[in-house]
C-alpha cells in the first residue's frame, strides 16, 4: 500500500496501460500541458503527441474520432474536461458509440472511454459542475463508472481501457486532489461489484463518486446518536450491484440513496424503485434542489447535498418509519 492522490492514481494506471498496449492512446484538449487537473502529466513527454493528442476545441470532433479509431481496433481514451461539455458531442457518444454494436449484429464493436469530470468544484457554477449521471445510465449500450475513492480510482480507469464496450468514467472533481492508500492502481477492477464503505444494521445508505465521503460522515454523525448505518459505495452504475443493495436492506430493513445530482429523476430514484419493487422495505432519497447549481459560495453550500443534510434526513426518515 502506499499514499497517492486520486488524481496521481489515475495517471500512474492510465500509463501502464498504454505501455501494456500500444493500441491505445488519447486525445481531448489541453492534454500536452497536463490537462485541467494534471491527471496526464508527463505523458505527452512518454508516449509523444501521437498517443497522447491535443485537440482543437470541438467536442463533438474529439468524440467522433475517437468512435471511429475505436471501430478500426484503436483503444481511444477520451478527455472531455468537465462532464457538462459532453453535451456538446452527445450524438456520438449516444447515437453512436452506444449503439453500434448493436446495429451491426455484433461485427463490430466502440471499445472506448469517455472521461468525464463530475460534480461540483468550488464556485464553477452551473455550466462546469453538473452530475448528470442519469443521463448516461438510461441509454442502452454504455457502461457507466463512478469511482469514489483514491483506490478505486487506478482501478477503475484500468478496467474501463480493458472493456470491450464504450465506457462512461465519472470522475467528481473534487476528490481528484484527495489522498489516501492505495495498492496496486495499475490492477484492473470489478465492473459491477459494489464496496461495503461501513457495516450497519439499522439503514443502508448507497452513494457513489463525491457522495460516498459524505455518506461516510453521514453515518459517524448518526452513530453519535445512537444510529447504525451500513454505507455501500456503488462504484458502478451499470451495470450496478443490486445483490449487494437487496442484502443489505433486507438486513437493515431501511434504504437511503444520497447523490449529489437533482434528486428529481436521478439515478437514486432507479435504486430505490427496485429495492421497494423486490424487498417491500420503506425506501427514501436525497439529493440536490432542481436548480441551476449557484456560483455564490454561500448558495452553493446550501446546494451541496452534504454529511449533515445526509444524517438528518436519514434521522427523519428512521423517526418516521421504526
Amino acid at each position: 500500500m502506499s499514499r497517492m492522490s486520486f488524481v496521481e492514481a489515475t495517471r500512474q494506471a492510465l500509463a501502464a496501460e498504454m505501455r501494456r498496449d500500444g493500441r491505445i492512446f488519447v486525445l481531448g484538449e489541453d492534454l500536452g500541458r497536463g490537462g485541467v487537473f494534471q491527471q496526464y502529466r508527463g505523458l505527452q513527454a512518454e508516449f509523444g503527441p501521437a498517443r497522447v493528442v491535443d485537440t482543437p476545441i470541438s467536442e463533438s470532433a474529439i468524440m467522433g474520432v475517437a468512435v471511429g479509431a475505436a471501430m478500426c481496433g484503436a483503444r481511444p481514451v477520451v478527455e472531455m474536461r468537465y462532464l457538462d461539455f459532453t453535451l456538446c458531442a452527445v450524438d456520438e457518444l449516444v447515437n453512436q458509440a452506444a449503439k453500434l454494436r448493436y446495429m451491426l449484429g455484433g461485427q463490430a464493436r466502440v471499445p472506448m472511454v469517455v472521461r468525464q469530470p463530475i460534480g461540483l468544484w468550488a464556485n464553477c457554477a452551473a455550466q462546469h459542475s453538473q452530475s448528470l449521471e442519469a443521463w448516461w445510465v438510461h441509454v442502452p449500450g454504455l457502461v457507466v463508472l463512478c469511482p469514489g475513492d483514491p483506490a478505486d480510482a487506478g482501478p477503475m480507469l484500468a478496467a474501463a481501457i480493458r472493456a470491450d464496450d464504450p465506457v462512461v468514467l465519472l470522475e467528481y472533481k473534487e476528490l481528484f486532489p484527495v489522498e489516501g492508500e492505495v495498492g496496486d492502481p495499475t490492477l484492473p477492477a470489478e465492473i459491477g461489484r459494489a464496496r461495503l464503505v461501513r457495516p450497519g444494521s439499522d439503514l443502508t445508505l448507497v452513494a457513489w463518486g463525491g457522495s460516498v465521503r459524505e455518506a461516510a460522515g453521514a453515518a459517524e454523525l448518526l452513530a453519535a446518536r445512537g444510529i447504525s448505518a451500513e454505507v455501500i459505495d456503488l462504484r458502478s452504475l451499470w451495470p450496478w450491484d443490486s445483490a449487494a443493495v437487496l442484502a443489505s436492506v433486507a438486513r437493515t430493513g431501511h434504504l437511503l440513496v444520497a447523490q449529489e445530482a437533482t434528486e428529481v429523476a436521478g439515478f437514486g430514484a432507479e435504486i430505490a424503485a427496485l429495492v421497494a419493487e423486490e424487498t417491500g422495505a420503506r425506501v427514501a432519497r436525497i439529493g440536490a434542489p432542481r436548480t441551476p447549481i449557484p456560483f455564490s459560495p454561500a448558495l452553493e453550500a446550501a446546494y451541496r447535498v452534504d454529511a449533515a443534510r445526509i444524517a438528518a434526513r436519514a434521522a427523519a426518515f428512521l423517526a418516521r418509519h421504526r
